[in-house]
């Protein structure tokens, strides 16, 4: 078989990157490299022409999924609570539930990066700006946004592990309540009875 171009190599490497991008977020970075070059249409080989190691690539992996439009939701055309709200609902939702692949990278990274106190500073870095960027989309006056994206990403990593359950849906519907009753996701403190 000849040599790949130029283009055809890149092409490939930006194949490669988009895949582990959507199968780290929806399978975590455990996933081998045979599986995921294979579901590249890739073979394994080719990994090791284009990449230095794994860890390499998923810090490649986590900086495509957080400038991939796709992975975000597009409703900052919109006036600010339009979109806040728009962000909310598309988040909590059960077609995110049941995407993680091609979903929030904050939340499809969370648990792998967390394991990985040593991953690269790049992946870090790209992590902890779209974790501000993204909250800072929710943010409201004197709201910077940081603890209803908690509410948010914890509520779905939640529906997740729930999934299959009524449970799951419950998780998502109260998130969504609380973060647009009062339109800051700031709601009154409530009394615990248990």
């Amino acid at each position: 078989m000849g040599r790949v171009s130029q283009a055809q190599a890149q092409e490939n490497r930006q194949r490669v990157v988009a895949t582990a991008s959507r199968m780290f977020r929806e399978k975590g970075t455990a996933v081998s490299v045979a599986d995921l070059m294979k579901a590249a249409g890739l073979t394994h080989g080719g990994f090791y022409k284009q990449f230095a190691s794994k860890e390499d690539l998923v810090d490649e992996a986590v900086a495509h999924a957080f400038d991939d439009p796709a992975a975000h939701s597009a409703a900052a055309l919109e006036e600010h609570e339009a979109a806040r709200r728009t962000l909310i609902e598309h988040y909590l939702s059960v077609w995110h539930r049941d995407h993680a692949g091609d979903g929030c990278p904050v939340s499809g990274f969370a648990a792998d990066l967390g394991r990985e106190p040593g991953q690269a500073a790049r992946a870090r870095h790209v992590y902890n700006n779209g974790v501000r960027n993204l909250a800072a989309r929710l943010a409201t006056g004197d709201d910077d946004g940081m603890a209803q994206f908690c509410t948010m990403v914890g509520a779905l990593v939640l529906a997740r592990a729930t999934r299959g359950n009524p449970l799951s849906e419950e998780l998502l519907q109260a998130a969504r309540t609380a973060l647009t009753e009062s339109g800051t996701g700031q709601s009154e403190p409530q009394q615990c009875t248990d």
